[in-house]
């Protein structure tokens, strides 16, 4: 259930429990390895450990404190995959939590499956992650397989099938981009026009754009994490491709450095997402307005909203399953919290559509959040606006 009394709570303080190497009985135990380079990153762990606190606070999971270490990744594979052995093996922690890029997601997976520890996904959207096939994942963001196929269907009947696309090297953004060219080609029959394969801090796109400038397109994808993105929306209109040439970003242009670093360049860029903070809902106002008297942010992307979605998640998990907390029943109580995150069912919260999970270890049963918002901007800069184009629910096994 959504716990919308504690949003009303007001500020709580962040409490960033690095916790010892003790390990405590009747303690549950959570690690979070994140990507929290950028404002918001910071802001959406705090969030987490904040919302943490309250559970705590309004005492606990049956009785039992949840002690959550919160960890710092950077979008590096190496560390992430060092902030997972630490937390699975010195921490013995019951459950990770992570992480928000994909490229750091992907090689966790094997840790956390040779562990036989639970991992629960806030951001990741790459299909390969439940792909993979652990028993042990579960992904509550929307998987990059269904946002392809609507981001492909709205572009085909309202945009056209010339489009150019520029591809960012971290793993989400090629799954974006290579996802996106095939739902064109098997929806459309449409081949991409132009496709730059770029870095993943790339500075300077003005060779690619005055290309993609003389080659007619309708539209031009740019799949790239925020900061990328923004520039590359900029130079598009330095380089003289004006409105009438469609922006498409990837989910990554739900995070507000994107309008607010593009200014004008993010006016009228779409983008298919978890959740809008023009969501008219009684639920999204009252979240968007815990984030702004909290956090100070103006209004919440998608990522915001799946970090607070997943903790009560969480939350609800934890409570359903029966666990002993004891120095020796690490192992037994891992595996009933797999379990019970399994056993979510038609979860409603600030996902525009139910989340549901279940206990095969296939990406039908991990993916459990099928609906995606397609949303626009309407105005950059700080104090960005957006609107709901449309929301759409993808097959279970759409993309497989």
């Amino acid at each position: 259930m959504f716990k919308i009394n504690k949003i009303c709570l007001g500020v709580v303080a962040l409490s960033f429990m690095f916790v010892s190497t003790a390990i405590y009985a009747g303690d549950i135990r959570v690690g979070i390895t994140m990507r929290m380079v950028s404002e918001n990153g910071q802001k959406y762990g705090q969030m987490m450990m904040d919302e943490i606190d309250i559970i705590n606070k309004s005492g606990g999971i049956n009785g039992n404190n949840i002690v959550a270490t919160l960890m710092n990744d950077e979008c590096k594979s190496d560390k992430g995959v060092a902030n997972a052995n630490k937390l699975v093996s010195q921490k013995k922690v019951h459950l990770v939590i992570g992480s928000t890029c994909s490229s750091v997601t992907l090689p966790i997976v094997a840790v956390t499956a040779k562990a036989k520890v639970p991992q629960i996904i806030p951001h990741s959207t790459n299909a390969k992650i439940t792909k993979l096939g652990s028993d042990w994942i579960f992904r509550v963001p929307v998987s990059g397989r269904f946002y392809a196929g609507v981001n492909a269907k709205y572009v085909g009947e309202n945009i056209g099938m010339r489009i150019a696309y520029i591809c960012a090297a971290d793993a989400a953004s090629q799954n974006d981009c290579q996802a996106m060219q095939g739902q064109m080609r098997s929806q459309h029959g449409a081949e991409p026009v132009y496709v730059a394969e770029v870095q993943e801090k790339e500075v300077d796109f003005r060779t690619h754009m005055q290309k993609i400038k003389t080659s007619n397109v309708d539209g031009i994808m740019i799949a790239a994490l925020a900061e990328t993105m923004a520039r590359a929306l900029i130079q598009s209109y330095e380089a003289g491709m004006d409105e009438s040439v469609r922006r498409i970003g990837s989910s990554s242009a739900s995070n507000a450095p994107v309008p607010k670093i593009a200014g004008d360049a993010a006016k009228n860029v779409f983008f298919a997402a978890a959740y809008a903070a023009a969501d008219k809902r009684p639920i999204a106002r009252l979240f968007n307005e815990m984030v702004r008297e909290r956090y100070g942010i103006h209004a919440p992307d998608h990522d915001f909203s799946q970090a607070y979605d997943l903790i009560r998640i969480v939350e609800i998990a934890l409570n359903n399953a029966k666990l002993k907390l004891t120095n020796s029943s690490l192992a037994d109580d891992r595996v009933a919290i797999r379990n019970a995150i399994a056993g979510i069912r038609n979860y409603q919260g600030l996902a525009s559509g139910p989340i549901s999970f279940c206990r095969d270890s296939s990406p039908v049963c991990r993916d459990g959040n099928r609906t995606a918002v397609l949303i626009g901007y309407t105005k950059g800069g700080e104090q960005f606006e957006t609107e709901v184009l449309a929301r759409v629910t993808m097959p279970m096994d759409f993309g497989l």
